[in-house]
């Protein structure tokens, strides 16, 4: 199927921003097959409840512009260009669709397309995007907050960058991939910035980029890279950093995974047995502190898994504490966020209104 796409005129603030908002002609479709929509303000008990989808992104014109000769490197083998143009998106059309969603605020993050450039490079691109995150979010704060972007290839600057951008610009952590050019996040060079993430008292947002490596296997029908290369990166991620003993090292360390963790918290308790099964697969040098699935009730987890019973399951393996509401918006994946909450049974409105809000306000420190 081809998707049309869309190329719109920003508005005012856009233009000062320089913000573009991903969008896809699949939106049209999925809208019109949904059903009757939550509107705001969303109440839940009789309670208002603010809504935070923790999981939306952006892009800047701008870092285009400083890639250059470099735009083709990029997120899941495609472009700057491919990536950031499937829509220029105005501000109030942003606002638009939130209001349509249901969805008070929406937690910005931008996928790393930086960390195969080099450090200067890469800290030019981030150090723009962090300005421009803060400028949007205080142009609206009542309708955005944003993750800030890292230079990760760089864990020094990566310290620097995030120190400014919850100290200085008010964003509320940062936005990770699911590795750092094929290294894992466990490698003790990365300690530094789980450290002052740590410190600052701030979430990591894990959000796969793709597994290069695996291109091949993937290619075909479906979307592979996607489809379930997606969900086996933010898998591979966190099962090292339970496994090498980094959440034990950092045990106040927040990290949000995206896409309901993966394939992680579908599976969990094979984690539990393959060390028993086979020592001699594992390292004897590390001692876990507990068993692996009790590290998942220390990550919080969005809820972009589609299904009613999907929560179920994910809430019944981490508690309904760890998640948080998400949407991958302007992606047409759960277009309809607030609505998959409320029509899931299995929780409790005390539940829901975590999900909806309550625990992302919390984790944020954001106002109310």
């Amino acid at each position: 199927m081809t998707t049309r796409r869309h190329f719109l005129k920003a508005s005012s603030i856009a233009a000062a921003t320089g913000i573009v908002f991903c969008g896809c002609g699949l939106l049209h479709g999925a809208h019109a097959q949904q059903p009757t929509r939550q509107k705001l303000p969303v109440m839940v008990g009789g309670n208002r409840v603010k809504t935070i989808d923790v999981h939306a992104h952006c892009q800047f014109r701008e870092a285009g512009a400083l890639l250059g000769a470099s735009a083709a490197s990029l997120v899941d083998g495609r472009s700057f260009t491919d990536v950031a143009a499937v829509a220029f998106i105005e501000i109030d059309k942003r606002l638009a669709a939130m209001d349509a969603q249901a969805v008070d605020m929406e937690v910005l993050s931008i996928n790393p397309f930086w960390y195969g450039t080099e450090r200067d490079l890469a800290g030019q691109i981030v150090k723009l995007q962090n300005e421009k995150l803060a400028e949007l979010c205080a142009s609206k704060p009542d309708r955005f907050a944003a993750f800030a972007s890292l230079t990760l290839q760089a864990p020094d600057l990566a310290v620097q960058e995030l120190e400014i951008a919850v100290t200085k610009q008010g964003l509320k952590g940062a936005a990770i991939g699911g590795a750092v050019n094929g290294e894992a996040f466990s490698d003790s060079k990365f300690h530094p910035v789980w450290a002052k993430a740590e410190e600052l008292g701030v979430p990591l947002f894990i959000h796969p980029t793709g597994i290069p490596e695996l291109a091949k296997r993937l290619a075909g029908n479906g979307w592979l890279g996607n489809t379930i290369g997606y969900p086996l990166e933010t898998t591979i991620a966190l099962s090292h950093l339970i496994f090498e003993g980094t959440l034990d090292r950092f045990p106040k360390l927040k990290l949000i995974a995206a896409h309901g963790g993966g394939f992680l918290p579908s599976y969990a308790d094979r984690s539990d047995h393959a060390c028993l099964v086979s020592p001699t697969s594992c390292n004897p040098n590390i001692k876990l502190e507990k068993a692996p699935t009790e590290y998942l009730k220390q990550i919080y987890f969005d809820s972009v898994v589609f299904t009613p019973e999907a929560i179920r399951h994910l809430v019944a393996q981490v508690g309904a504490g760890q998640v948080v509401l998400g949407s991958d918006y302007p992606y047409p994946f759960q277009l309809h966020p607030v609505d998959h909450i409320f029509a899931s049974d299995s929780l409790s409105d005390d539940q829901k209104a975590d999900i909806l809000g309550r625990t992302a306000t919390r984790l944020l420190k954001l106002t109310t």
